[in-house]
């Protein structure tokens, strides 16, 4: 996994593809120290298509599946997703606030956005993640830590920092894997 990502001084990422959501507003003057790990498919449990970015660009169709239905309406985004082919879509540059964990807490501090990136992981709790994912992931953290290198110990699950609502990235996520390819990635 050669490392060549970089990220611009206005927070996007040299190696994702982008498509700009409204969802996200200024940070407070505080450092990012925190990320969030996610998993989101549209249909749930159905994978490709771009229903995940209509999602976070406010174009999801309500009667195009009856799930749509009931979360359409929402403004949420993330900073980024890694689809299962491994491509990365950015949605809100790092600078910027994005609208992804919600009410929340990580180690006594509430407003998580405030301070964290979201990164979304096509997939579901109980479906395995592709093994590209979990490269992309290392590598993308790998090169926020020399931007943010406050994060360095601080990657958690959505449902760490909103237990009694979020259950993802689910027990199909191999947080060990993570640690050893984040580990292999730091070496390069």
């Amino acid at each position: 996994m050669n490392s060549n990502l970089e990220i611009s001084d206005d927070g996007w990422l040299s190696l994702a593809r982008r498509c700009p959501s409204p969802n996200f507003n200024q940070r407070p003057d505080t450092p990012i120290s925190l990320v969030v790990v996610h998993n989101i498919s549209l249909p749930p449990c159905q994978f490709g298509g771009s229903y995940i970015e209509q999602l976070f660009t406010n174009c999801l169709n309500p009667n195009e599946h009856p799930y749509f239905a009931q979360i359409a309406h929402l403004q949420v985004s993330a900073h980024l997703l890694i689809r299962r082919t491994g491509e990365v879509v950015q949605f809100v540059p790092f600078t910027a606030r994005a609208w992804h964990a919600g009410q929340s807490l990580y180690q006594g501090r509430a407003n998580c956005n405030d301070f964290s990136i979201g990164i979304e992981l096509e997939g579901a709790d109980e479906i395995p993640y592709e093994q590209v994912q979990y490269q992309q992931l290392a590598k993308i953290i790998c090169g926020l830590k020399k931007s943010y290198p406050a994060i360095a110990e601080h990657i958690t699950g959505h449902s760490n920092i909103a237990p009694e609502r979020k259950t993802d990235p689910g027990p199909a996520f191999d947080w060990s894997m993570l640690s050893r390819l984040l580990d292999q990635e730091s070496q390069l």
